[in-house]
């Protein structure tokens, strides 16, 4: 069967692009922030719609609309994420938000990303309870992009709801098992020819943290931010090579091991703050496109 989604906290389209990849009929998107609508929109196409999704009424009669098979969304992670302050405030209530359009408009099913923190958190445990209420059966699992065609060892956590039919949720979970490779894949196996560097610097969020890594194995986590080598770095004991010797990822680099194709355009030159955060907060392609098969393989069986 053919299946319409929706794409909620849309940003410059990583979601929509995999979801894409994978089959479904992505009929249009919300994100509040302009700088990526109009990424989107160069990429991936113009049904991206500028809109504030706390005002969940207002989301509902827009997606009530589209009569969209899937919501599908990746709410704002920092009052989650390791790297934030994990202060449950104003992001969080997005995620409540996601929730709250989910359970008034009753899509026949949902597709969550998040932060893998998210799980203990009073919003989800929250969100949890709502929609089970709503007579969704839930699949919920923490997936290492590495293992999913993406170069990175970046772990997400990912909700599958369906409604009324536990079975289709059990079909998922063994769609993504399925599509799970033994390996982690990494950044040279993926780029190739296209990356001519053997290191590069990732600026870590402490000095006690190494920075520098090789093009041989998975990338770590691509972050928001993509700083340049401190004149007085003077390295870590784990680092794969001198810093003196390497540079940061380009912005093209970091959007490649998101998995984003080659044709994709950011806004602005090399490095362009904008850009750097759109790459940094996507959902990486491949990983949403192995997701998006195994919900296309679990609700045609």
């Amino acid at each position: 069967m053919s299946l319409t989604a929706v794409d909620l906290f849309s940003g410059c389209g990583g979601l929509s692009a995999g979801l894409i990849e994978s089959g479904i009929e992505v009929v249009e998107a919300y994100d509040c922030w302009p700088q990526a609508l109009d990424a989107y929109r160069r990429n991936v196409g113009d049904h991206a719609v500028q809109l504030d999704l706390s005002d969940t009424a207002t989301a509902i009669k827009w997606i009530a609309e589209t009569g969209a098979d899937l919501v599908a969304g990746a709410p704002p992670c920092q009052d989650f994420s390791t790297a934030g302050k994990r202060v449950e405030a104003e992001q969080a209530n997005l995620t409540t938000a996601f929730a709250q359009i989910v359970c008034e408009y009753r899509p026949a099913a949902f597709l969550m990303e998040n932060v893998p923190q998210v799980r203990t958190s009073s919003t989800y445990e929250r969100m949890r309870r709502d929609v089970t209420g709503a007579g969704y059966s839930l699949v919920e699992t923490v997936l290492d992009a590495s293992r999913f065609g993406v170069p990175q060892l970046r772990r997400r956590f990912f909700v599958f709801g369906h409604l009324g039919n536990s079975t289709v949720g059990e079909w998922f979970a063994d769609g993504l098992e399925a599509r799970q490779t033994p390996e982690r894949l990494t950044v040279k196996e993926y780029l190739g020819d296209e990356i001519d560097i053997k290191f590069y610097y990732r600026h870590p969020r402490n000095y006690s943290r190494r920075s520098v890594f090789s093009v041989h194995e998975p990338s770590p986590t691509v972050r928001g931010v993509n700083r340049p080598v401190p004149p007085n770095y003077i390295g870590n004991h784990l680092d794969s090579a001198p810093p003196g010797k390497v540079r940061p990822m380009t912005t093209r680099e970091r959007g490649r091991v998101q998995t984003f194709p080659p044709t994709w355009k950011w806004p602005g030159g090399d490095r362009n703050a904008d850009a750097e955060l759109l790459v940094g907060n996507a959902v990486p392609v491949k990983l949403a496109a192995r997701v998006g098969a195994a919900i296309l393989d679990a609700i045609d069986r």
